[in-house]
């Protein structure tokens, strides 16, 4: 066993424990709740989880997706998230090592993750987070080697300026919001930490699966045209797609040119 297989292994573990606490964030963050105390505990019948009953991942399986008091179903949002997070800390260290670089990207990759299962599940983009997310975004670029000061404060400008102009051009067409005053402020949070030249792609790949989504949910009856499609977790989808491979898409599509 290489030093090197050991290293990867226990950045995604620490990866996975950072991911439990992002469940903390997605359950009580909607509620208004602390996301330091009380401790972790069962959401129906209160029962203070063990330490070994907060595993990542393991704990799940070991007590077969149920309370050990109360036998009430534990949802798979908690592995799933849990994986995600250290999947996304195993990439990163892939592409960064451990730099500065890696930490700013991963908090910013992990903010993206709280976001999309909470509007998944709430419809509603937090601005606790997105509105600071704006700021450390543009605090962020001081230390990224890739996109200066400018490029986060025109990233900013343009990824929230361009989402509010298409909302404003929808009301005016259709006397109804189709998108939320949250997706602006996520884009420029996008912007901020990415720069101005990712929002062209980010749009670009999130209404494209949006649109996907869409037509899957309207085929299987499940919604109409005026189905309400949550958009803030296919914005953080183009956003991590750009992160790990945007350089290569926009050199793809400009050879297609």
């Amino acid at each position: 066993m290489n030093s090197s297989f050991i290293t990867n292994s226990i950045v995604f573990i620490l990866g996975t424990c950072i991911g439990s606490f992002l469940n903390v964030c997605i359950f009580r963050i909607p509620k208004g709740k602390s996301i330091v105390f009380p401790p972790s505990s069962c959401m129906n019948c209160g029962h203070k989880l063990s330490w070994w009953e907060n595993i990542p991942i393991l704990s799940y399986l070991i007590l077969r997706a149920k309370c050990r008091k109360c036998s009430s179903a534990i949802s798979i949002q908690y592995p799933i998230v849990e994986f995600l997070t250290g999947i996304l800390a195993f990439m990163l260290f892939q592409k960064y090592g451990l730099t500065l670089q890696f930490f700013i990207y991963f908090i910013f990759t992990c903010a993206l993750l709280v976001i999309t299962f909470i509007d998944l599940e709430h419809q509603i983009i937090p601005d606790i987070i997105s509105l600071p997310g704006i700021a450390a975004g543009l605090i962020a670029s001081i230390f990224i080697p890739a996109i200066s000061i400018v490029d986060s404060i025109a990233g900013i400008l343009v990824g929230g300026g361009t989402l509010l102009a298409v909302a404003w051009g929808y009301y005016l067409f259709t006397k109804r919001e189709g998108m939320g005053g949250g997706d602006v402020k996520l884009l420029a949070m996008i912007g901020a930490f990415l720069g101005w030249k990712c929002i062209p792609l980010v749009i670009f790949l999130s209404a494209a699966a949006g649109s996907i989504i869409g037509i899957i949910i309207i085929a299987l009856n499940h919604g109409n045209r005026r189905s309400a499609i949550p958009y803030g977790p296919f914005l953080a989808a183009g956003a991590v797609t750009y992160l790990f491979a945007g350089e290569k898409l926009m050199q793809w599509y400009m050879n297609l040119l």
